[in-house]
């Protein structure tokens, strides 16, 4: 669901520029295309919005880390019973309103668990930002800005909650999709005395210092659309040649201004490219099996869409005309847009941080490999770095995350330290190959289907659901409610 997952930087770069190779380091959930109908309005929701009085600084007890910041979070009292468990999301990079309306499965089964639903927003995104308005100017306030101090926000507020309910016994399981299923594990090694254990979907968190390939993402976007149909993937493959040499023509970006129905004239060929490499790594991510709306509204299975479009152009047809109408079924399945803005992406749903967060300890690098159906190009940390000096006058700690959660020789290590952890992916999703696909331990386990998209298990049932993404939920309640009773037995036998 979430988004997970995930862009500050023109749809999925860190920065819009030549000298930067595109998708060196994507956002894990979300598009700036969103729209905001695309959420539930607040008159549909069945959560109550609170807000939680947040320290600024866990780490530092300076004068300045007292400062109180109003951190936003949902709950839904309605299934709940006193001393009954409670379903913590631990929120992604974004407004968690949009999040809790794409994450239907906790409600699915709060009922059956009697659960109280909580969903939390993560410092920095939507409205929990401590310095309002100027939260993002300076590096000075973006500081307090990482998954640590996030992961501390949680569990300060899920203690409070508990004692203000009178129920601190309540056993509490964390949830999350993308960066917010990333956070759900590392709650769960970090603060096992809280969460009794954790469901991390489309959680990428071998995404880091180099422990998968660096080609894997788009390797796997390629192999997605290969898949679907091997013409469809040659199109798309042949289709940066002719882009490149609309934009060497005398008149080039008039000209690609007019193909792409652009809503004012292209300053850069890199807009068009990156809009339409938005368009198919995000149709990747998102190519769940029923119609969904959380990126953008779209039809079931839409990478099989896409190619259907490219495959049915007549011969002879220009490839990049292809890609276009392809993409198109990303921008405007709906039909609505008269004309589509490439350089000016809004931010609708207080993404605004991301940026931050992947210059500093969010290090994810990339690189395309020929294979793949993108233009190729190696990894560029120098030149990443540089950037990230430019706009925030700080450089990427590459190593950082590693060092505070681990991944390098996780099977070894958390077999032996962790537990109480599903790791949910779907092969189709190219964030899955930085994901635990194998099972670790008896109680860290591996959740894989072969056509599962960007944490699918995470969204609400619908009838259109096929069978192999109900069995993957219900494996998912299963281990759950082993957790559950597992504590209150231990709690029974403790009295």
């Amino acid at each position: 669901m979430s988004a997970c997952l995930c862009l500050l930087f023109l749809f999925f770069t860190i920065f819009a520029e030549a000298t930067y190779p595109p998708g060196g380091f994507h956002h894990l959930s979300s598009s700036l295309r969103q729209n905001k109908k695309t959420s539930k309005s607040k008159s549909e929701s069945p959560f109550e919005t609170r807000y939680f009085p947040q320290n600024l600084d866990h780490f530092s007890f300076r004068p300045e880390s007292y400062k109180v910041f109003q951190q936003k979070y949902l709950i839904n009292r309605r299934f709940w019973r006193k001393g009954g468990p409670i379903f913590v999301y631990t929120g992604n990079e974004g407004d968690i309103d949009w999040f809790a309306s794409n994450t239907g499965f906790m409600s699915d089964i709060a009922p059956k668990f009697r659960a109280l639903l909580v969903f939390i927003e993560h410092r920095f995104y939507g409205e929990s930002t401590p310095f309002g308005k100027k939260s993002h100017k300076t590096a000075e306030t973006l500081g307090y800005l990482n998954s640590q101090q996030a992961l501390a926000d949680y569990a300060i507020l899920i203690r409070s909650l508990k004692q203000n309910l009178s129920s601190e016994a309540s056993p509490v399981v964390v949830f999350g999709g993308s960066y917010g299923g990333m956070l759900a594990a590392w709650f769960r090694l970090k603060y096992p005395h809280i969460a009794i254990g954790a469901l991390a979907s489309s959680a990428p968190i071998l995404h880091f210092d180099n422990i998968v390939p660096l080609a894997s993402f788009y390797d796997a976007i390629s192999q997605d659309f290969k898949d679907a149909s091997v013409n469809c993937f040659k199109v798309i493959k042949r289709s940066w040649e002719e882009l490149d040499a609309v934009s060497t023509m005398k008149h080039g970006l008039p000209e690609l201004s007019k193909k792409f129905r652009t809503c004012k004239g292209l300053h850069s060929i890199y807009s068009a490219r990156d809009w339409l490499m938005g368009a198919f790594v995000y149709t990747a991510m998102v190519n769940y099996a029923t119609t969904a709306n959380f990126m953008a509204p779209l039809p079931g299975y839409p990478v099989e869409q896409m190619c259907k479009i490219i495959d049915g152009f007549p011969r002879g047809s220009s490839n990049l005309d292809r890609a276009f109408a392809a993409a198109s079924l990303y921008y405007n399945y709906s039909g609505s847009e008269k004309c589509f803005e490439l350089e000016q992406p809004t931010d609708d749903h207080g993404l605004d941080g991301w940026g931050y967060q992947a210059c500093t300890e969010m290090v994810m690098p990339m690189s395309c490999s020929n294979q793949s159906m993108f233009p190729p190009y190696e990894n560029d940390y120098e030149a990443f770095e540089e950037q990230c000096m430019s706009k925030y006058g700080v450089k990427p700690r590459p190593h950082w995350i590693t060092t505070e959660f681990g991944g390098k020789r996780i099977e070894t290590v958390l077999k032996r330290f962790g537990s109480n952890i599903i790791f949910s992916n779907g092969l189709q999703d190219p964030w899955s190959r930085g994901g635990v696909l194998k099972n670790i331990s008896s109680s860290i386990i591996a959740l894989v289907t072969k056509k599962g998209a960007h944490h699918a298990d995470l969204r609400a049932a619908t009838k259109g659901d096929p069978e192999w993404l109900k069995e993957q939920r219900r494996q998912e309640v299963v281990i759950i409610e082993k957790w559950i009773s597992e504590y209150y037995r231990d709690l029974k036998e403790e009295e």
